[in-house]
C-alpha cells in the first residue's frame, strides 16, 4: 500500500464523490455529495465542478449528473480483467443448452459486479450488464461467494449491508441470512426464490480457479413458476455444474 506521502488525497476526494452516485442517487446537489462522501460543502463542490469540466458529469446549475463518460473507467478496468474473456463463451454456450439467461459475476464488498452476461429473456425489471451491481446477501451468485468467505469475515459484509426488503420474501434478519451463506457453503451451491425480485428464481455456483480458490460465480435465473424451487435443481444444477468444472481448468 502507498504511504500517506504517496497518496493523493485530492483524488480519493473525487473518486468518493463520483462513486455518491448511484441508481437511486443520479442526481446530487453539492450538499448531498458532500453528506455521502463524508467532504466538506467546499471539498466536494470543487470535486464536482472537477468532473463536469473534464466531462465526466453535467450540471444544470443545482444538480450534478454523471455522464456516460464515466462508462469508460468501469468499463477499461473490466476490459482489462482476463475472466470476462474467458468465461463469455461458456456462458454462451451454457444459455443455449439449457434456454435460460447466465451471469458470471464477483464480489466487491456487500455488492456483485456482474463480469460476463448471456442473456435468453429478460426477467428482470432491470437491465442487467457487465458492471452492473445487486446487492450480495440476496443473490444467489453473492450467497456462494460469502460462503466462500470465513464465516466472521461474511457476517460482517451482510451486517454492514442494506437488509431493506425487495420483495415480500426478502430476509431481512442477518441470522436468517447468514444461515442461507451456510447452507450454501455445505451443498455447494446457492437457490433463491423471488427474494431479489418477484417472479425470479436463480440458482448459482462458485467458480474456482486452478488453485482451488473462489474466484467468481456463475448462475442462471428463470420465471417463478407453479413447481416448487427445488423441484428445478436437477434441471440445471447439473448444467451449471458442468461449466464449473470446465472452467476450472483454465481460470487462474
Amino acid at each position: 500500500m502507498a504511504n500517506k506521502r504517496d497518496r493523493i488525497e485530492s483524488l480519493a476526494k473525487g473518486l468518493r464523490v463520483l462513486e455518491a452516485f448511484g441508481a437511486e442517487r443520479p442526481r446530487l446537489s453539492v450538499s448531498e455529495a458532500a453528506a455521502i462522501a463524508g467532504l466538506d460543502r467546499a471539498g466536494a463542490r470543487r470535486c464536482l465542478l472537477t468532473l463536469h469540466d473534464l466531462g465526466y458529469a453535467d450540471y444544470d446549475g443545482k444538480y450534478f449528473s454523471p455522464t456516460p463518460r464515466v462508462l469508460r473507467l468501469g468499463l477499461g478496468a473490466l476490459a482489462a480483467l482476463p475472466l470476462p474473456q474467458l468465461v463469455q463463451p461458456w456462458l454462451d454456450q451454457l444459455s443455449e443448452r439449457i434456454g435460460q439467461s447466465t451471469s458470471v459475476s464477483i464480489l466487491d464488498e456487500t455488492e456483485i459486479v456482474y463480469l460476463a452476461r448471456a442473456a435468453q429473456r429478460r426477467l428482470m425489471s432491470v437491465g442487467l450488464m457487465p458492471g452492473s451491481r445487486l446487492p450480495a446477501h440476496c443473490t444467489s451468485m453473492g450467497r456462494v461467494l460469502l460462503a466462500s468467505l470465513p464465516e466472521a469475515e461474511a457476517t460482517a459484509l451482510v451486517e454492514r449491508s442494506d437488509l431493506s426488503p425487495r420483495t415480500p420474501r426478502s430476509l431481512t434478519a442477518p441470522a436468517d441470512i447468514m444461515a442461507r451463506v451456510r447452507e450454501a457453503r455445505r451443498l455447494g451451491y446457492a437457490l433463491i426464490d423471488q427474494e431479489v425480485e418477484t417472479g425470479l428464481r436463480a440458482i448459482a455456483v462458485p467458480l474456482h480457479s486452478v488453485h482451488g480458490r473462489v474466484v467468481a460465480a456463475l448462475n442462471t435465473g428463470f420465471a417463478a413458476g407453479e413447481r416448487e424451487a427445488e423441484t428445478l435443481v436437477p434441471l440445471y444444477l447439473p448444467e451449471l455444474l458442468r461449466v464449473q468444472d470446465g472452467l476450472r481448468r483454465v481460470l487462474r
